[in-house]
């Protein structure tokens, strides 16, 4: 199996423990947070913010992987810069250091000081931890390290990390908001296709303990490479394997289903207008790009819309490699809507190794035309004929 994936899931799981051990100690939160810049801000937000854990998170995948895989570190991109401000006005630049103590005499300048903090913090990155799959194991691909580049959100839904919220009742599996939305988004791609090919969503939060008020979490993966698939949710498939075969026997009975997506609170009133009309009750709003997208990899909906252009390259690179795996994809929206399925056009998946040209900051790695995570790509062409044959009747009515 790949090596670089396996320590891919390795360092998901240590962000996971480093989100988890911010999250609980209250006091130490409410210092953690900082408002990004203008340059950094993502315009959905009136209010976005950084947190200390979304950079810690983002710098121990990046030296993690550079310590085991040199030269991988410096191509590996992320949401966060690793510059933080404390209130003497110090701009200090956070990074894992060599010891636990050396670690923690840099966090301490970014905590002013607060050393009982800085050494817990510093603890948990410095902690080693193991992952084990057993359907890793069972396959042997190796992709070479020199075509890898990897997007990453350390910690997605950051304002619902920030609320804290772990009393929301999900609604038929989906959590409109709350702890449950937030993720830890590592995707690998082809930097000469922009095709993704690795991806890891880490859950860090799914279940608590109500004793001891202690979250454990989940960990969803998958890797598409030269005709191999395979993924944590039901394991490998090569070519037509008996996966494809399956697919094929279930594809009559799956296209007269009804259609369930999930959309963001604040989609367009056009689209949510077209979407009642094709999904009926079955749609669902949650917080989180990366969130949405691992309720398309779980089986909870068919479709994740989003007409917008605030998601990310680090966003949906992850799920778009799992969603691979699973004979899924994401596509771009506007694209795909534009597309006439009858001319035989391949469906605009979204790539990872170009930014928007003449954009700036953030700008530059927006998904610009919007997206459409699906697990099947026949339900995609008749929902793509339905969404497009709803919006132009909407059209003509106003």
């Amino acid at each position: 199996m790949s090596e670089i994936l396996r320590e891919l899931l390795r360092v998901s799981e240590k962000a996971a423990n480093i989100a988890r051990a911010c999250r609980q100690q209250e006091a130490l939160f409410q210092l953690l947070i900082e408002e990004k810049k203008d340059g950094e801000k993502n315009k959905k937000f009136a209010v976005d913010f950084k947190t200390l854990a979304d950079v810690l998170v983002q710098e121990v995948i990046k030296q993690n992987m550079e310590n085991k895989f040199p030269g991988l570190g410096e191509k590996i991109l992320g949401e966060e810069s690793n510059e933080f401000t404390n209130d003497l006005g110090e701009t200090i630049t956070v990074e894992l250091c060599s010891t636990e103590e050396e670690t923690a005499e840099l966090l301490s300048k970014v905590l002013n000081g607060n050393q009982l903090a800085s050494e817990a913090l510093a603890k948990v990155v410095h902690q080693d931890v193991a992952f084990t799959d057993p359907t890793l194991e069972s396959i042997d691909v190796n992709i070479p390290q020199d075509i890898l580049g990897i997007w990453v959100d350390p910690i997605d839904s950051t304002y619902q990390y920030i609320k804290g919220a772990a009393d929301i009742k999900s609604n038929q599996g989906i959590f409109p908001s709350g702890l449950q939305c937030v993720t830890i988004l590592i995707g690998a791609y082809d930097i000469r296709t922009g095709m993704p090919l690795m991806g890891v969503i880490n859950q860090p939060f799914v279940s608590q303990d109500l004793n001891t008020r202690s979250w454990k979490g989940q960990c969803y993966w998958g890797l598409s490479y030269l005709g191999t698939n395979i993924h944590s949710q039901h394991g490998i498939s090569k070519g037509n394997g008996t996966q494809a075969q399956t697919a094929k026997a279930s594809s009559e009975a799956e296209s007269t289903q009804p259609f369930s997506a999930v959309i963001s609170t604040s989609e367009k009133e056009t689209i949510k207008a077209a979407l009642l009309r094709i999904c009926g009750d079955g749609i669902f709003r949650a917080a989180g790009a990366g969130y949405k997208s691992l309720c398309v990899v779980q089986g909870l909906v068919d479709i994740y819309i989003f007409s917008e252009d605030t998601t990310f390259k680090w966003d949906s690179c992850a799920a778009h490699a799992i969603l691979r795996a699973m004979g899924g994809g994401i596509v771009d929206m506007k694209q795909c809507l534009e597309r006439n399925p009858k001319v035989g056009l391949e469906l605009p998946q979204l790539l990872y190794h170009v930014g928007n040209e003449g954009a700036v900051g953030v700008d530059r790695w927006a998904n610009k035309g919007g997206l459409i995570a699906y697990r099947s790509t026949k339900r995609l062409e008749r929902f793509r004929s339905l969404l497009v044959q709803n919006l132009t009747l909407l059209e003509k009515q106003t």
